[in-house]
């Protein structure tokens, strides 16, 4: 198969990924990040680059966010929310952030594959994405990607369409947002 017949296959999966994501937990998750004093994202792997790239869009719209484990990482408090992003919910190093996190007071929402995971079990909100668990049968009736490539993908995407939701709501615009882009490139 040709390079651009595989790009044409990815795209007719990640279309079919939108209509299974929950617009009303969608929602709740835009309200919790307006709510909220600071916003922290942590991910393992390609999962937690998605997260660095929605915490960077989210200082963009002047949201007070963190990437939990960075050197400028601010303390959580009471009224904080923390955002994992992890496929199969049971990622070992982000149960004790997850756990710290709520006893702090912290409010938790978790995207992942799966609503009976750890991660998913221990939050206050849960985003289902689809996408395959991570195997190494390499069998996959959902996509031909490799690997958690569909999850990280539509976590990607999901966590962008949050940015234009949160946009909209506070009638921001892109010109705006270049006003916090950095400058020191």
């Amino acid at each position: 198969m040709e390079p651009t017949q595989y790009l044409a296959k990815i795209l007719e999966e990640l279309q079919v990924a939108v209509t299974t994501i929950s617009d009303q937990n969608a929602h709740k998750l835009v309200e919790r990040i307006a709510a909220a004093n600071k916003v922290f994202v942590s991910g393992a792997g390609r999962s937690g680059l998605m997260g660095k790239a929605f915490a960077m869009r989210m200082m963009h719209m002047g949201v007070d966010a963190y990437v939990v484990g960075e050197t400028v990482t601010a303390n959580l408090e009471k009224g904080d929310l923390l955002i994992i992003g992890s496929g199969s919910g049971e990622t070992k190093s982000l149960i004790p952030i997850v756990e710290k996190a709520k006893s702090l007071g912290g409010d938790v929402a978790v995207v992942t594959l799966s609503s009976e995971s750890t991660l998913a079990k221990l939050a206050d909100l849960t985003i289902i994405l689809p996408g395959s668990p991570k195997d190494h049968s390499g069998n996959s009736s959902i996509t031909i990607q490799p690997m958690g490539s569909l999850f990280e993908q539509t976590l990607l995407l999901f966590y962008d369409s949050l940015i234009l939701s949160y946009m909209e709501n506070k009638q921001l615009d892109s010109q705006t947002m270049y006003g916090k882009h950095a400058n020191l490139e």
